[in-house]
């Protein structure tokens, strides 16, 4: 009997915010655009939606759902990209799909498979009220369909899945927890979700690159996809993200680009695709899985026919600044000082966290590292202040926690130093003499080595 194991890892309650294959036939775009054709398909609080209008143009055939086609392949749930459209998501023919290939074989053959993802907000699962969401069924997040593929398509397979959404969270964040919140389930795939969270910035390039880096170089050798989802105002990281992609020769999809040619060619608005530009709607998570599913179909059907992947050894893109990376919380790191915060678990996702509600702070750790981040809780009620972070005596940054006005209590980091090399340091976190708050939570210390 197939057994399902689901592993939500991570899952706040927050509203948030070419490539071929040695030696191998890749993956050709005209099988991509046509695999599953004739079916259908479909950050954080709990999905809502709202009620609209009729789906213009295309319906929900949500009852073909799992209906086989040729050689076993699942059809989507549903049929709301064209082949045309689809083009505009699966752009980089070249990509190699070795190693997705294999994860498949691996499924086929009956052994067990874990399959993880991360990202933000909308991996997390949350979904903003898009216009025309009463008229999509069922109405799941992107990554519960991309895991329906899988267990559909290989029904007599244990799967493990993994959720490691956190809301509000960027590569930044993410390469600081991949470790423990991914690698450390030895997944043989993991999919990336950060372009809406990250900037299109040098730094962001860098993060991303050595989060997909460590994924790519992990001791079990998992095989990665990337996922590039976008606002509908055109906010994306896609041009940062996409170059690693090209250069490690990696399976891309871009919700991003699709939908700018959706309403480009008046297929459909901004607001039946998203109620507040950033999260997909029901409908925006329905098409992410379709372009998903059929991605997976493509590469389904050359499975055979595609070689052993070879193990990972690109250069870097980018210097590797955080390929040691990790979070120190109270289950990793003892302040030599406590000064006024006390142990708490205030914020879910990263519950091992210390809070000052009143006093001077005066918190201390010693650590060794080259690069240090802060992990801190903003919150909306006025309560939050802003605390000085000193590194070996001297002041390096000021923390902001109040977000009053704000959308929601969210996790927020920054980096406030950079070293020469990695050396033991004295770490201080106190209020600032101005504060306008008492209350601050540290939910981590991002040490890079």
């Amino acid at each position: 009997m197939r057994k399902k194991k689901w592993c939500c890892v991570l899952m706040a309650a927050l509203l948030i915010a070419g490539c071929g294959a040695d030696g191998g036939e890749n993956r050709k775009p005209d099988d991509a655009q046509t695999a599953g054709q004739n079916g259908t398909e479909t950050d954080g609080q709990e999905s809502d939606v709202a009620d609209g209008a009729e789906t213009s143009g295309q319906g929900d055939a949500a009852d073909q759902a799992g209906a086989a086609d040729v050689d076993g392949m699942q059809a989507p749930p549903t049929d709301y990209v064209s082949e045309e459209l689809y083009l505009s998501a699966d752009q980089w023919a070249s990509c190699d799909d070795a190693a997705l290939a294999a994860v498949m074989r691996k499924a086929e053959s009956g052994e067990p498979v874990t399959i993880a993802c991360i990202g933000g907000s909308i991996t997390q699962g949350t979904i903003s009220n898009g216009t025309d969401d009463s008229q999509v069924s069922p109405k799941k997040c992107y990554a519960d369909i991309y895991f329906s593929w899988w267990e559909q398509t290989f029904p007599d397979t244990e799967f493990t899945f993994i959720n490691a959404g956190i809301g509000a969270t960027d590569s930044y964040i993410g390469v600081h927890r991949v470790q423990k919140d991914v690698l450390d389930f030895s997944p043989d795939l993991v999919l990336v979700e950060f372009s809406v969270n990250d900037g299109d910035s040098l730094t962001y390039k860098t993060t991303y690159d050595n989060l997909v880096r460590r994924i790519l170089l992990a001791d079990h050798h998992p095989a990665a996809m990337l996922l590039f989802m976008g606002q509908t105002n055109g906010a994306t990281a896609i041009s940062q993200h996409v170059l690693i992609g090209f250069n490690y020769k990696l399976p891309m999809v871009s919700y991003t680009s699709l939908i700018q040619d959706m309403m480009t060619q008046e297929v459909y608005t901004a607001k039946q695709l998203s109620g507040d530009e950033v999260h997909p709607s029901a409908l925006g998570h329905a098409i992410t899985g379709e372009i998903l599913w059929k991605y997976l179909n493509a590469v389904y059907t050359q499975r055979n026919e595609l070689p052993e992947p070879q193990d990972f050894a690109e250069d870097a893109v980018t210097r590797e600044c955080y390929m040691n990376a990790s979070l120190l919380d109270r289950e990793t790191i003892t302040p030599t000082e406590f000064g006024s915060f006390t142990e708490s678990s205030i914020f879910q996702p990263f519950p091992n966290d210390w809070t000052c509600e009143s006093g001077e702070g005066g918190i201390v750790f010693e650590a060794s590292f080259e690069r240090l981040g802060i992990l801190y809780h903003k919150t909306v009620d006025g309560l939050s202040g802003q605390f000085d972070v000193l590194v070996d005596g001297e002041r390096v940054a000021t923390l902001n926690a109040d977000f009053s006005g704000g959308w929601g209590n969210c996790a927020d980091a920054r980096e406030v130093f950079v070293g020469d090399g990695v050396e033991q340091h004295t770490v201080e976190i106190r209020k600032a003499s101005d504060s306008t708050g008492d209350l601050f939570t540290i939910l981590g210390l991002m040490v890079a080595q």
